[in-house]
């Protein structure tokens, strides 16, 4: 393992961020002398991150943890714009107070996990319209424009992948990525930002904007990525067959949140606790060497400790209680998710798919045909089950497996 002097890239590296570096030697020496502004960009297209964002969210954490200065750009410009790295299609065009209502949601899950403030190492977040959105087209094209080779960005994996599927790649998202690398040249003018960070597949957007700031103004800038993130049996980190995992609780009940990392693979337990917990890495490496139906008691930890750091101390304690009753006492705590009965009833299947334990009424027929579907601990085998609204004041437990249930309650 490559040895650093800056606490800052040791922490990195020990705990597995660290993917690519544009210049490691001379961001561990400038570590090492003062205090480093570090940006990463997150755009606006929901009211909530996913955990595909939480590793970006750690390494703002880790920088403000080793004694720089995290700097969080919310896109409200580029949000307008559209990033197409890893995408197949466009996205859709949100309004402005779109945008500024989903900047309002994200920022909270920030303010949990960063200090924000006026100090040399308080965390700041900006909006990158402030900027964007008064920059004319003729300054852009003149002042920018230059810097850039069209047969350059041709080269860039988000445009190619698009091109070789004969998918359509508008000249607005191809404009994305000049516009994130004068995000970095105006974060080094106002905040004297050295360093943006990001997942593997901004490599190319952040080298743009490195390139972008020396030839512009000579300034030094650095660049840094996380491994593509994606879980032991190779799902990219974040999705689930009922949707993404949300960071925030108006999107995503804490006892789901919480159920996501305790479901976690054996093989990713490790990793997880190092990426995603401030845990210790000796205590760490204690957890992840236990074996068998023991490692469980390392996925209760890394539940508990990544939820109080999202959602919060109260959040995790609740989630992990209502786990404890209904896994351990058949009981229904108050987490878990609701369902209500219409007067009418509903049939098994549609309630599997309103709860969101299964995508669509053919896979709850599948789970249903396989015995995984129990109504208060009785096994229900026939699809078209039609489950009565109980009486006021009582519930049912739905379960689909060992791991999901819901609570049925008269609407």
């Amino acid at each position: 393992m490559t040895t650093y002097e800056s606490d800052l890239l040791r922490l990195l590296n020990e705990r597995g961020y660290v993917h690519q570096m544009t210049d490691p030697a001379g961001l561990d020496a400038l570590a090492t002398r003062q205090v480093v502004p570090g940006y990463i960009g997150f755009d606006a297209t929901a009211p909530s991150l996913h955990v595909g964002s939480l590793v970006q969210i750690m390494m703002l954490r880790r920088l403000q943890q080793t004694g720089h200065k995290p700097i969080v750009v919310m896109g409200g410009g580029t949000t307008k714009i559209g990033d197409p790295s890893g995408k197949d299609e466009s996205r859709k065009m949100l309004t402005a107070q779109d945008i500024d209502d989903n900047i309002a949601g994200i920022r909270a899950v920030f303010e949990r996990l960063l200090t924000f403030g006026d100090g040399p190492t308080d965390a700041v977040m900006v909006n990158n319209d402030d900027w964007l959105g008064t920059l004319g087209y003729i300054e852009l094209l003149r002042d920018v424009g230059p810097h850039f080779t069209v047969n350059r960005m041709l080269t860039f994996d988000s445009v190619k992948l698009r091109l070789e599927r004969e998918q359509p790649l508008t000249f607005l998202e191809f404009n994305y990525m000049i516009l994130q690398a004068y995000d970095f040249l105006e974060l080094a003018r106002r905040y004297e930002c050295r360093l943006q960070m990001g997942g593997s597949d901004q490599w190319g957007n952040i080298v743009n904007g490195m390139e972008l700031g020396r030839r512009m103004e000579g300034h030094e800038l650095f660049g840094l990525t996380t491994p593509l993130l994606t879980t032991a049996d190779g799902a990219k980190m974040g999705k689930t067959a009922a949707g993404a995992v949300w960071l925030n609780e108006e999107q995503l009940p804490a006892y789901d949140f919480w159920q996501y990392w305790r479901n976690t693979d054996d093989r990713d337990v490790g990793r997880f606790l190092k990426l995603f917990t401030d845990l210790p890495l000796d205590e760490i490496a204690r957890l992840e060497a236990l074996e068998g139906s023991e490692i469980n008691q390392a996925k209760v930890v890394l539940a508990d400790e990544v939820t109080k750091l999202v959602r919060g101390e109260a959040a995790a304690a609740s989630a992990r209680t209502t786990a404890e009753q209904t896994f351990a006492g058949g009981g229904m705590g108050d987490d878990l998710p609701t369902l209500a009965i219409p007067a009418d009833g509903i049939r098994i299947g549609a309630a599997l798919t309103a709860l969101g334990f299964t995508a669509s009424n053919g896979e709850a027929k599948r789970k249903i045909a396989e015995g995984a579907v129990k109504l208060e601990d009785a096994a229900i085998t026939d699809p078209g089950h039609l489950i009565e609204a109980p009486a006021d004041g009582y519930e049912l437990r739905l379960s689909l497996g060992k791991k999901r249930h819901a609570i049925l309650r008269k609407g």
